[in-house]
Parts: structure tokens; C-alpha cells; sequence
């Protein structure tokens, strides 16, 4: 088995591969019923934030600012915070507020917990929650603020309750295609369920002719308060880290057995879940997802004999890194660099047992860039690669077909309805890996014939 070194991590990072730690934390208050998200900072912050999530999800997004400047960065914030709740509750008239710190607002040294807590009772607010959650980036990426808004939500709402037949299931940052697949699988088996977060109708409805300031949709904080008598906790969260697992904090305090698996996303992955679903509820596998397994298997069987030729790099949040390379693996295209702009701690463990048995060992990159991501793709020779629209330049440098999966994607349509997830998500995946393979192929043999051509010619 062939061993790659791993380039040397830098110290600057040039094109970075990952978006702001409150980025996350604004999706996943976005997953919560008549919910709104302020950020506590300036207002370069919440434009950029909104920015992003509008140009991948398609959809008004709504974020609200203390608006802080160099002013408040000497003397404090506290005064801009309670202005702009007090906006929020005016204008949005919402039930809850996630309130995110940012880079400035963690360096002047906020006290947000204090902050919040001097604002709802010199004002008497008791109608609405408001949840504050430390998400500076220089601690994280848009992973670990994602992971460290929905701890908090438990944490929060969660309080001992009777034990019900009801399953948790949290989820990672997904698309919401990939949200709506997973509860229809749910739905198959006959559970009852709360998902958290749900923004599968918050950050992708129907067209509705109007403008609504908070959306209709999300998970009901009163579900949340009954997920601590859940008799099961399913995460898709294998890459998680401890501290920021929600289902791990339900176990450890409220005693909810955690199921922590893989996204099913892949064959493998999926039939994890199956197989935890058919124990909880006591039935067989469906007739649909039976049939829908078949359709996939069969589409493995009709793209073999191409993916071989694939050379993949995989990049993007790291749950997302692993549920890929896992569906490359299994597929007969080994990853030849495999990256994360987040550090996780068990990220490469995870893919040193998925990739044991591998001819050729990948290039594993963590907290890295797109820079370092070129240089060891062009090294290792890759013809494809699977992410978000931040790798175009391996396309535009390279001539490199991109797969876009995960987020952001801001250079198609559609981001939010991409759906990987499930036997019939993971078959559209194998669909369009395997022709984006065989269009570069049959280019390459047309250039190659080109060039044969204009050699005979001069001869």
C-alpha cells in the first residue's frame, strides 16, 4: 500500500475552505419555528452572512445586527444589543432569537450570557426566548457553529419529562432536499420524530407571492422540550465532536440512548440507518426503499466500469467529506486528496478505516485551503472533484469537473434542492459523477484525435 505524505500545514490561508463559525450558527436558528437570528457585531457580518445563504438557498434571509462600530469597539456593545432585540421584536414579533457573537464582538470581550440577561429584565421580556451562543470564527468554522447552536438549543429547551415513544433526530449541515428525503425514510418506518433543525421549509418553500419577514415551518421549540424523553437519539453526526454533540449532551443528562451514524449518504452509510431504523420500529425494510435499493445497486453495476477511471478530490465540512469519499470508495474511485477547511479530531481516524484496504492512500488535508488543495490534487493527478462552489477555480486552473454538493453554492441554481441523501439520492449522486467522467473522457479523446489530425497534416 502506497503512503502519500501530507503537505505541511500554513500559516496564511489563501482561498480558504470554509465559512465563518456564526455562518452555521445562523442555519441552524433558521431550522427553529418563528425563529429570528441576530449577530452581534458589525455590519459587515450579517450582510456577508446574508449574502451567502441567499445566493445558495434562493430565498429572502433575513439577519438581524447590533450594527457595531469603533466606537462600541472601545466602550462596548451592550447599548447597540438591546437597540437592536428590541427592533427584532418590534419588526419580526418573533418567539425566539438565537443571538450569535462574532470575531470583534469575542475580542472586545462581550459577556453575552450577561448582556441577554440585563436586557430581558430591564425590559420584562418573558413572551420570547432568546438564546446566546459564543461563535467567534477564529475558534471554528461554519461546522462547529452550526454543531454549537443546536447543542444549545437542547441544552436550553430540553428539561425531564416523561419518557414517550418519540426518536430525536439531529441532523448537520444538509440541504434541505436532503432534510425532506430523510424524514420521508423516517415517515416509511412509521416513527414518530422530531427533527432538529428543521429548515427544510424555512430555507426552501414553495413559491407563496408574498414576502413573510419569519416564514412558516421549522422544529417547535415545545418538541425540543420533549426530546429529553425521547426513548432514542439518532445523529448523523460521527465527526462531532464531543462538546458540541447534542445528542450526546440528551444521553449524558437526560439518559436518551445516541445512535451517532454516518449520513446515508452511500450504500453503506444508508443500510446503517436502515438497520437502526428496522430495530427501533420493529418492522422490515419497505417495499419502497427495497425497490429504490435495487434501482441504486443496479446503477452501481452500470458505472462501474467508468468510476474505476475516477481520480477524485473531496473537500467541504467534514460530515459531508466522509458520506462522499465513502460513495467514491464503494464505487471504485479512491479519493486522491481529501480535504477539510475544519479541523476534526476524528475525521481521519474515520477515514483511515474506510480507506484500509485502499491501493493508494489520499492526501488528507484538514484545516486547509484551497491553495494547498490544488497543489495536491495537481500531484496526484485528479480528474474530478466533489464540493462546493468555492473549488470552480479546479475547473477554471485545471480543467477539473466539479460535483457541487454541500454548501455554499453560489455558481448554480438550485443548491438547496440537491438532494444526495437515501438509496435515491446517493443513485442521482452515481449519476452525475459517472457522467461528468465520461464528458471529460469523450472531450479528451476529441483533443487528442484533433491533435493526431493536425500531426499527420504537417507530416
Amino acid at each position: 500500500m502506497e503512503t502519500v505524505a501530507t503537505p505541511k500545514v500554513k500559516q496564511v490561508n489563501e482561498n480558504q475552505c470554509q465559512q465563518c463559525m456564526p455562518l452555521g450558527g445562523v442555519v441552524a436558528f433558521k431550522g427553529i419555528e418563528n425563529a429570528m437570528v441576530l449577530v452581534h457585531g458589525s455590519q459587515g457580518c450579517s450582510t456577508y452572512m446574508r449574502l451567502t445563504n441567499v445566493e445558495h438557498y434562493n430565498e429572502p434571509v433575513d439577519i438581524a445586527s447590533s450594527a457595531l462600530n469603533e466606537k462600541q469597539a472601545i466602550y462596548g456593545g451592550e447599548a447597540n444589543l438591546h437597540k437592536a432585540l428590541d427592533n427584532v421584536i418590534r419588526v419580526y414579533a418573533p418567539k425566539f432569537i438565537g443571538v450569535l457573537t462574532t470575531c470583534l464582538t469575542e475580542t472586545m470581550g462581550e459577556d453575552l450570557k450577561r448582556l441577554v440577561a440585563t436586557y430581558r429584565l430591564n425590559r420584562g421580556i418573558t413572551a420570547v426566548d432568546i438564546i446566546p451562543v459564543a461563535t467567534p470564527s477564529y475558534s471554528g468554522s461554519q461546522t462547529e457553529g452550526f454543531w454549537a447552536a443546536t447543542r444549545q438549543l437542547v441544552a436550553y429547551y430540553a428539561q425531564p419529562t416523561e419518557r414517550h415513544q418519540g426518536i430525536n433526530v439531529i441532523i448537520p449541515h444538509i440541504s434541505p432536499a436532503d432534510i425532506r428525503e430523510i424524514k420521508r425514510i423516517f415517515g416509511l418506518f412509521g416513527l414518530e420524530y422530531t427533527m432538529l433543525p428543521d429548515y427544510s421549509m424555512t430555507l426552501d418553500r414553495p413559491y407563496g407571492g408574498r414576502y413573510q419577514k419569519i416564514p412558516p415551518g421549522g422544529t417547535k421549540t415545545r418538541d425540543i422540550a420533549r426530546m429529553s424523553g425521547a426513548r432514542a437519539t439518532i445523529q448523523f453526526g460521527l465527526t462531532c465532536p464531543d462538546n458540541l454533540s447534542p445528542g450526546l449532551l440528551l444521553e449524558q443528562e437526560h439518559g436518551v440512548p445516541l445512535h451517532n451514524l454516518p449520513l446515508p449518504i452511500g450504500l453503506q452509510n444508508m443500510e446503517r440507518l436502515v438497520e437502526t431504523l428496522e430495530e427501533l420500529s420493529g418492522l422490515s425494510l419497505p417495499d419502497i426503499l427495497e425497490r429504490e435499493r435495487g434501482w441504486l445497486l443496479d446503477g452501481m453495476a452500470d458505472s462501474h466500469k467508468f468510476n474505476a477511471d475516477g481520480r477524485p478530490i473531496v473537500y467541504g465540512e467534514p460530515e459531508i467529506v466522509y458520506a462522499f469519499s465513502s460513495i467514491c470508495m464503494e464505487n471504485g474511485a479512491t479519493p486522491v486528496v481529501i480535504a477539510s477547511g475544519t479541523r476534526s479530531n476524528r475525521l481521519t481516524g474515520l477515514l483511515a478505516t474506510l480507506l484500509a484496504d485502499a491501493d493508494e492512500q489520499p492526501v488528507i488535508l484538514e484545516e486547509t485551503d484551497f491553495a494547498a488543495i490544488d497543489e495536491a490534487g495537481f500531484m496526484a493527478e485528479a480528474n474530478i472533484a466533489i464540493g462546493h462552489s468555492g473549488g470552480k477555480f479546479l475547473t477554471e486552473r485545471r480543467g477539473i469537473p466539479v460535483i457541487r454538493v454541500g454548501f455554499p453554492i453560489h455558481d448554480r441554481t438550485g443548491g438547496q434542492r440537491i438532494l444526495s441523501a437515501g438509496y435515491t439520492g446517493t443513485l442521482a449522486f452515481l449519476d452525475r459523477f459517472t457522467n461528468a467522467l465520461l464528458e471529460t473522457k469523450y472531450d479528451s479523446y476529441r483533443e487528442l484525435r484533433k491533435e493526431e489530425m493536425g500531426i499527420r497534416e504537417g507530416a
